[in-house]
């Protein structure tokens, strides 16, 4: 391992490419920064310095040393940053897993907020569909989870509180058959078309999937936002949020229409595990907590108004 003052040598010849100029730039004599060179060489049993031309360069073996070295100079002041950021309490890392359901656009101010803190936390944010969501805490894949629906299941040490509810609207394409059908529209008039359905992104599970009638044919698609295009386009038929598809109800692009089996708004959840708590977990549960936050995260952003 190379000190400071040998590194800021070895980068001082090779900017300068003179021992004269080398010693002005670091204020020391040039017997100074000749004799420092030649015991350089002499600890490393190796040629580092090209004497033969007018410019004085570092040879292959200098330059490598001095790559090298600065190298392993930023190396050890990421890891001594590292090792007071877990000290005062910031973990190196924090994993959080939403349900698809919310949009990533709507938490990108609390990021905002979070990097303001200046923790040096690395945030991984990835999302799951419904039984995808617990798994992923349960399994080790998530420190937080955002969103998750349907009640907690049995998870040691999980830690949970609602986070707020989500509302639904059947909504159908103007083109669609039922779309002119008189409601309330029962099970058989429903079932005898395609419903639209966000694939459930269970690992270990046949997964569920919400609004699929007995026999009722699905069209699987890997996100809300191609669950609307497709429903919009006629593709399907199903559940929607409320607030994601005000702008095409309000404009006719889809038709609400009334069921006799309505949907029960979904309670979602926020949940971690107790023993893995550091600060940067806890602020993220501070925030989501906050009534305004989880409110604009489960309204969401209408992308098609």
């Amino acid at each position: 391992m190379l000190s400071e003052e040998e590194l800021a040598l070895l980068e001082a010849i090779r900017e300068s490419g003179s021992l004269s100029r080398a010693a002005a730039k670091l204020g020391k004599a040039p017997s100074t920064i000749s004799h420092a060179a030649r015991q350089l060489e002499h600890r490393f049993d190796a040629l580092l310095f090209d004497r033969r031309g007018y410019r004085l360069q570092l040879t292959p073996a200098g330059l490598l040393l001095a790559e090298e070295a600065v190298r392993l100079m930023q190396d050890v002041s990421r890891l001594t940053q590292r090792v007071r950021q877990v000290a005062s309490g910031w973990g190196d890392r924090l994993w959080i897993v939403t349900d698809e359901i919310l949009e990533f656009e709507t938490l990108m101010p609390v990021i905002r907020s979070f990097d303001a803190l200046e923790s040096g936390v690395k945030l991984r944010l990835t999302n799951e569909v419904l039984s995808g969501t617990w798994e992923a805490l349960r399994d080790g894949r998530a420190d937080l989870i955002v969103g998750a629906t349907n009640e907690p299941p049995a998870i040691p040490e999980l830690r949970w509180f609602e986070f707020g509810v989500m509302e639904w609207v059947f909504a159908v394409s103007p083109r669609h058959p039922l779309a002119n059908v008189k409601e309330p529209l029962d099970r058989a008039q429903i079932s005898k078309y395609r419903s639209v359905v966000v694939a459930d992104s269970s690992r270990l599970t046949g997964g569920r999937a919400y609004g699929v009638l007995g026999g009722q044919a699905a069209l699987a698609v890997p996100s809300m936002r191609a669950k609307i295009l497709a429903q919009r386009e006629g593709l399907g038929i199903g559940w929607l949020p409320r607030h994601r598809i005000a702008s095409l109800l309000k404009r006719g692009e889809l038709v609400e229409k009334c069921t006799a089996d309505p949907r029960e708004p979904n309670v979602l959840y926020v949940a971690w595990r107790s023993g893995h708590e550091d600060r940067a977990l806890q602020w993220w549960v501070d925030q989501l907590r906050q009534p305004r936050l989880s409110k604009r995260l489960i309204q969401g952003i209408d992308a098609f108004a």
